[in-house]
């Protein structure tokens, strides 16, 4: 079995290692069955040939694809950088490929979407997302509730579906949750790795990072436990199972 490529954008150390092992969880993956890089420590090879791995995973990051380049730091911009110079590979390969909120962002940009902070913000904490009709024919999503719970939590939204794209979750306050791309080019808005428990320790490593008041901290961890978020963890089991 070809490894999964992991590709993490967490400057902060704790974080990025919840997020690792909550990928690996929720993946039913072990580490030795992944090649994890921090983009930002080491950066991405450029030569780099996606065919020697099942996957790509993109995690989350404090970044926005559609802040100013000016208003983006050397890291953020070079983070950016990479990402997104692997995309042409993996669009015109099709290969399997999960965005997680940052990299929703990444790929619709890529495919010549607007992403923007105009529009569809979402607040730190659990949302409903529901079931495009195209969900029922998704191999992620065939036979899954129509209606789920997720955490999400981000200042930018894809503004409008991207070319070619097929619409797979929405939300009553974002309504591009979830999209794919050819046939295995997936992209989520929400956190699929996150349960109630990882979502509270990215609460307090990012009490003061502008996507909440720092006092509502304690609030939103007991709105997230008192959530049932389920779903999410078997879209990326199942995302994992079907491409390793």
């Amino acid at each position: 079995m070809k490894p999964f490529l992991i590709l993490q954008l967490r400057p902060e150390t704790d974080a990025s290692d919840d997020e690792y092992c909550a990928i690996l969880e929720k993946c039913g993956l072990r580490p030795e069955q992944t090649r994890r890089i921090r983009v930002d420590q080491e950066g991405i090879p450029e030569d780099l040939d996606i065919t020697d791995y099942a996957g790509v995973i993109v995690g989350g990051g404090p970044g926005c694809v559609s802040d100013a380049p000016e208003d983006k730091s050397p890291q953020e911009a070079r983070i950016e950088r990479e990402i997104l110079a692997l995309m042409p590979q993996i669009t015109a390969r099709d290969h399997p490929f999960m965005g997680c909120c940052y990299g929703l962002g990444i790929l619709a940009h890529h495919l010549g979407a607007e992403v923007s902070k105009a529009r569809y913000s979402e607040p730190v904490g659990p949302t409903v997302c529901e079931a495009m009709p195209d969900a029922a024919r998704d191999p992620l999503l065939k036979g899954l509730d129509a209606q789920f719970e997720v955490f999400v939590g981000h200042k930018e939204a894809v503004q409008h579906l991207p070319e070619g794209a097929v619409h797979l979750l929405s939300s009553e306050r974002c309504p591009v949750q979830m999209i794919r791309y050819g046939q295995n080019v997936y992209a989520t808005q929400f956190h699929p790795e996150a349960d109630a428990h990882d979502f509270e320790r990215r609460i307090r490593i990012y009490r003061n990072h502008g996507y909440f008041p720092p006092e509502d901290a304690d609030r939103l961890i007991d709105l997230c436990h008192a959530a049932e978020v389920t779903v999410p963890g078997e879209i990326l089991r199942r995302f994992a199972k079907r491409y390793g």
